[in-house]
């Protein structure tokens, strides 16, 4: 049950990054809509663009990789959802490609009037897509989706009290994070008036967003009793209480000003929210169909698992340089020569030492190499839990050491190519 259960695990930390991170782009784009004229509503538009440009499109990394490993590994449950929502899943699929053509479209905007246009269809994306991505996420929570192909009713399975009730949650999660979010840039880039301005609407939204998630539990009850029981007991009640408790501290840390760390309590808020809807539905997917039923054979199971942690070892580390980069602030800034004030006899700069990397690297190197034989033989050798357990535990170690291996010497080249050679001037 560890192997087949462990995809969903997956999908699951893949759907909290997409909710958290793109959530706070489509946010972006509302506020984009909702910003006001004159220069202060163009200054508004201008920070949002900015700061959600260089990502946005990463962001939705995260969406492909769940709807790849769900597919994959659970075949049976992705096409009776596919094919019962297709409709939400086109427009949010549309709505995503108007998007990522407003962004293309604003650079070569030449107008007041093409601005207000593609600014216009951005933001009506921005406000469709989560909405009817919520709206999915609300008709699977509240079993209306069956087994089969297109077994459902294609507008009274998204078209219910949750559904409904799920997909205005997801518009207003969203517009709280990326108010939260853009305030800390705000602050961070030495705007205290544009941070004073996203401020107001953080503590706006994520009241609105509180209450609405209060409130729905009311209407989660009357219209889906299964799921409000499953989210009343057990670990999705634990998680629930931390994340009233984490949404009640970013208010704080909003209300203070002290948005850094509200931007991660904030995020711990909603991704709280999603952990408690899949602890509440687990171990059941769709009506009469559980985990353990849904999962693919053994070794598609196993080739999932091995493709997702070796890859791994390529995408968090550099998603993780990219955000870390725009949340320095460093993103898009061009390095500028310092001027030459050394004295006509000062020596050269010693040129780094060149030749074989360095042991230790060697050495990780062979250890990574060992790690995936190993967790690719117990993944395939074994069907005992505690096997599996052995085998991702050793993928995880490939995918961290192997990439402590890579990096070294990848910067190390990147530094000769870009050193200059000495002139030799004295």
């Amino acid at each position: 049950m560890f192997l087949k259960t462990l995809p969903l695990v997956f999908v699951l930390a893949g759907l909290v990054l997409y909710t958290v991170l793109a959530g706070a782009d489509f946010g972006a784009g509302m506020w984009r809509l909702l910003a006001g004229g004159g220069e202060r509503g163009d200054r508004i538009r201008d920070h949002a663009h900015h700061s959600m440009g260089p990502v946005w499109e990463a962001n939705h990394v995260w969406l492909i990789f769940v709807i790849t490993v769900a597919w994959t590994a659970y075949p049976v449950f992705v096409g009776s959802v596919a094919s019962t929502l297709a409709v939400p899943f086109v427009i949010a699929a549309l709505g995503i490609i108007v998007r990522g053509a407003s962004y293309a479209l604003r650079s070569a905007a030449s107008s007041s009037r093409e601005f207000r246009m593609v600014d216009g269809s951005f933001a009506v994306a921005s406000l469709v897509t989560p909405f009817a991505l919520g709206t999915m996420a609300g008709a699977i929570a509240a079993e209306r989706v069956p087994v089969g192909n297109a077994a459902g009713g294609m507008f009274s399975s998204w078209t219910g009290a949750v559904p409904i009730l799920i997909g205005v949650l997801a518009v207003a999660f969203s517009a709280y994070l990326a108010a939260v979010y853009l305030a800390a840039d705000a602050a961070r880039h030495g705007d205290p008036e544009l941070a004073e301005a996203y401020r107001v609407r953080a503590l706006s939204a994520g009241t609105a967003a509180g209450a609405l998630a209060i409130v729905g539990l009311i209407v989660v009850r009357a219209d889906a009793h299964s799921l409000y029981t499953g989210l009343v007991h057990g670990a999705a009640l634990a998680v629930l209480i931390v994340s009233l408790l984490a949404g009640a501290a970013a208010l704080g840390l909003v209300a203070t000003r002290r948005f850094e760390p509200a931007r991660y309590v904030a995020a711990l808020a909603v991704a709280a929210v999603v952990a408690g809807w899949a602890f509440a539905r687990y171990p059941v997917l769709l009506p009469g169909l559980t985990v353990g039923q849904a999962a693919a054979p053994h070794d598609t199971l196993v080739a999932v698992v091995i493709a997702v942690l070796a890859g791994g070892a390529i995408l968090f580390p550099s998603l993780a340089l990219l955000f870390g980069l725009l949340l320095r602030g460093r993103l898009g800034e061009s390095a500028t020569a310092a001027p030459d004030t050394a004295p006509a006899t000062a020596s050269p700069a010693p040129t780094p030492p060149r030749g074989r990397p360095p042991r230790s690297t060697s050495l990780r190197t062979r250890v990574a190499v060992a790690l995936l034989i190993a967790g690719v033989g117990f993944l395939n050798a074994a069907d005992a839990g505690w096997a599996h357990l052995i085998g991702v535990f050793s993928l995880f170690g490939f995918m961290v050491i192997g990439f402590a291996a890579i990096v070294p010497r990848a910067l190390a080249e990147d530094s000769d190519q870009l050193t200059p050679p000495a002139s030799g001037l004295r």
